[in-house]
């Protein structure tokens, strides 16, 4: 089966004024296929976001090939690759990233807005009976504590069924009871939806629930 997302021998060096070349990421190979977990670990700097925004075609490597389901990443347009987010991947930050005047139901709501896609109100109003804020509906994003921030962005992140799923310190603003909370919604979730989620995080605790755990270090990526 083909995978989801794959790195093949992947680098990406940043070019720097008094050291020469900043090697974010250095010759990293792995693969996801669907219905998989997969945590990467690392300090701050070890590579991580660069990870994600490579996986996510924000980027593109300066070496290597990152695959989503077999399109090579690297060889597409902006528009393209920001097509393959719109339609394929959604993104889950630490920062939420909610439009705070807006209403829950608006947020959530927002990426079949952008894609001009109808169709797909049920779906929404299903995704927040499953996270508990169906009656937090009509209240402005500003409103919500932290913790109901991040269910609402994960409805968002997953409104449009999207074939992978990148998280990016997914709990990093929340308390230790909010952390649990919303890790075991996205594992949940993910679960029922078949998907894929590939997410980065400080937490060994956090690391552990994935289906395989992988390290950076230094740009480099081997066993947790």
């Amino acid at each position: 089966m083909e995978p989801v997302l794959e790195f093949k021998n992947v680098s990406k060096h940043y070019p720097q004024p008094s050291t020469g070349v900043l090697k974010a990421l250095d010759d990293v190979s792995f693969s996801i296929q669907t219905g998989r977990t997969l945590a990467i670990t690392g300090r701050s700097g070890s590579g991580k976001s660069t990870l994600l925004h490579l996986a996510a075609g924000i980027d593109v490597p300066s070496a290597g090939t990152v695959s989503f389901v077999g399109r090579d990443l690297g060889e597409l347009s902006d528009r393209d690759r920001t097509l393959i987010r719109r339609d394929g991947v959604g993104l889950v930050f630490q920062f939420f990233y909610l439009l705070p005047h807006l209403t829950v139901w608006e947020n959530v709501s927002l990426p079949a807005w952008i894609a001009s896609d109808a169709g797909m109100e049920e779906r929404g109003r299903d995704l927040l009976e499953r996270v508990g804020l169906t009656a937090h509906a009509s209240q402005e994003a500003s409103k919500l504590s932290g913790g109901e921030m991040q269910r609402v962005a994960i409805c968002r992140a997953l409104l449009r069924k999207p074939r992978l799923l990148l998280a990016d310190e997914p709990t990093g603003n929340l308390d230790d009871g909010n952390s649990e909370i919303v890790m075991d919604l996205l594992m949940k979730l993910v679960d029922e939806e078949e998907g894929t989620l590939l997410y980065v995080t400080h937490s060994d605790e956090q690391a552990a629930q994935a289906d395989e755990r992988l390290a950076l270090h230094s740009g480099k990526l081997g066993p947790a």
